[in-house]
């Protein structure tokens, strides 16, 4: 799993996506979704720091079977709120 933390106005946000959708455009009707490393990253983490940082940002965003199935295991998203591009899970959390 590739994932990047960013920090935003005294906001966190935690990007993470399945190693192999890195660089890719998963697009479906109209909706497009470029899995940039601008913003996913590029640094490959293990499921504990990914679990880490999930619970301690403001919001998430995730794509891919393991980096979506990290948050469903810990109780973070459901997978009412998980939508599918071509068959790709994807959630976004936002803590408010």
């Amino acid at each position: 799993m590739i994932g990047k933390k960013h920090e935003i106005n005294s906001k966190t946000v935690f990007a993470a996506c399945d190693k192999e959708l890195l660089n890719k455009t998963l697009e479906e009707g109209n909706v497009s979704i470029k899995v940039k490393e601008s913003f996913y990253g590029k640094e490959e983490i293990k499921e504990e720091k990914a679990k880490k940082l999930m619970k301690e940002c403001d919001s998430i965003n995730l794509i891919g079977k393991k980096a979506v199935s990290v948050a469903l295991k810990e109780g973070i998203a459901s997978e009412r709120n998980m939508k599918r591009i071509k068959g790709i899970p994807h959630i976004q959390v936002y803590r408010l």
